[in-house]
């Protein structure tokens, strides 16, 4: 049961090819969102925007309440490299039942205020009206949401990313499926729903992904998801890594408001792009997110054996494969850069904005790939204190000033990503200093 960690070609990409083709399922779902909802045939620039807006906001909650993931993972590794899975037996069914119900909290809060939430993101008119469509369908599948990203965090912690995986290809395919049914329609069969139907498709893939989860947790873990009193005595620490991680979260998707609040503010065309661009960024961030997961759940066994010489090594070896996967798919997009944007819009505006800033998502890349890794690492090695520092140092030294100043100087789209590249290049420096200074002397 208790498998020595493989830090080999073979032994990462057994983990990571797994995880990448489940962390890109999330973001597939957005995409494929964008794409068809921005090809409809009634107001498809406002209809996107609103998309992008309320699935910004959603993204932001699923983050902020979804930390406990790789505090969970983080944890199970730990005792699986001490060789003492059985001391926390009961610690998954509990932080389960804590996320599911503060899910069911955040939704009925936000559900109240919703339309004075999209009027900060500067939304009006029929933006207004599609987002708030939008986001109290969508909104129905929190619980659901979290109960899959918790299962995630328990087969992650137990070095298993396979199950991750075929969860996510089963949820993505029938996303797309019900998308093009739902917001299309089928003449004189199913009326088109238009934005309404893209939240309908996601929140019922997210159901069955739930279901799944719960049936392969049961099946192929040593878990019960049955809820016994006393609480475990790793739920606190558990939580206290999960607040430091929240507060990150937080002061990341600060970031992401201003990007999207300022885009709305410039206009309708604006947003869109902005939208489309962003969309992107997630594709890849979640596709390196494979090799960070790699970092995660290996680091947090690693820890727990106490061989410092193999974490070395691993993050050696996880930068140098996320940089050239990176790279690949920087490559990629560059060669279809045109193509691309009108899978997206056919809006001349809404085309032009996009590509005056695409060549920016596509140059940050390996920073991001960088900053992903170490990301990973740390989480794995439980250090969420430093993780929430470096978030907040970013964010308010280094997104926000570079926004304002551009945003002065009127440049738009370009501020936006100009403070998107200074935000990760601190996030990536930052971390790799801080690892090399703490963990380069252990490794001799």
């Amino acid at each position: 049961m208790y498998k020595k960690s493989n830090i080999t070609f073979k032994g990462i990409n057994k983990l990571a090819i797994p995880a990448i083709i489940a962390g890109i399922a999330e973001p597939l779902l957005s995409i494929t969102d964008t794409a068809i909802v921005g090809n409809i045939q009634v107001n498809p620039t406002e209809a996107l925007a609103a998309v992008g807006i309320a699935g910004s906001f959603i993204s932001a909650l699923v983050w902020i309440l979804a930390q406990t993931r790789s505090a969970i993972s983080a944890t199970i590794a730990k005792y699986l490299g001490a060789k003492k899975l059985e001391e926390i037996a009961t610690l998954p069914a509990q932080i389960i039942a804590i996320n599911i119900s503060l899910s069911i909290v955040i939704y009925f809060t936000t559900l109240f205020f919703v339309n004075e939430i999209f009027q900060l993101y500067n939304a009006s008119g029929l933006i207004l009206n599609y987002s708030v469509e939008y986001f109290k369908i969508r909104a129905l599948g929190f619980p659901l949401t979290l109960f899959v990203f918790s299962s995630f965090g328990i087969f992650r912690g137990l070095q298993n990313t396979f199950w991750p995986m075929v969860i996510s290809i089963v949820g993505a395919v029938l996303n797309v499926g019900l998308d093009f049914l739902l917001v299309y329609g089928i003449e004189g069969i199913i009326n088109p729903m238009n934005v309404k139907g893209a939240a309908w498709a996601s929140v019922i893939s997210q159901g069955v992904m739930a279901i799944l989860s719960l049936i392969l947790i049961l099946k192929k873990t040593p878990f019960s998801l049955k809820f016994t009193f006393p609480f475990n005595k790793e739920i606190g620490n558990l939580l206290a890594i999960s607040f430091n991680l929240i507060i990150r979260a937080i002061a990341l998707n600060v970031a992401l408001y201003l990007a999207n609040s300022y885009a709305t503010k410039y206009g309708d065309n604006y947003i869109a792009a902005q939208t489309i661009a962003f969309q992107i960024w997630l594709f890849f961030a979640f596709f390196i997110d494979g090799y960070a997961s790699v970092g995660n759940i290996v680091s947090g066994k690693l820890l727990g054996e106490k061989n410092y010489k193999k974490m070395w090594k691993l993050s050696v070896k996880l930068s140098r494969y996320s940089i050239v996967v990176s790279l690949l798919l920087s490559v990629i997009c560059a060669v279809f850069y045109f193509p691309i944007g009108k899978l997206f819009s056919q809006e001349p505006l809404v085309l032009k904005s996009f590509y005056s800033i695409f060549w920016i998502v596509l140059i940050m890349q390996p920073i991001n790939a960088v900053a992903f890794v170490f990301d990973g690492i740390f989480k794995g090695l439980a250090e969420a204190a430093t993780l929430r520092n470096l978030l907040l140092i970013a964010t308010f030294l280094g997104f926000l000033p570079v926004l304002l100043i551009g945003d002065y100087f009127n440049l738009k789209l370009y501020a936006i990503w100009l403070a998107f590249t200074v935000w990760m290049l601190l996030r990536a420096g930052i971390l790799v200093l801080k690892f090399r200074r703490k963990y380069l002397h252990k490794n001799t």
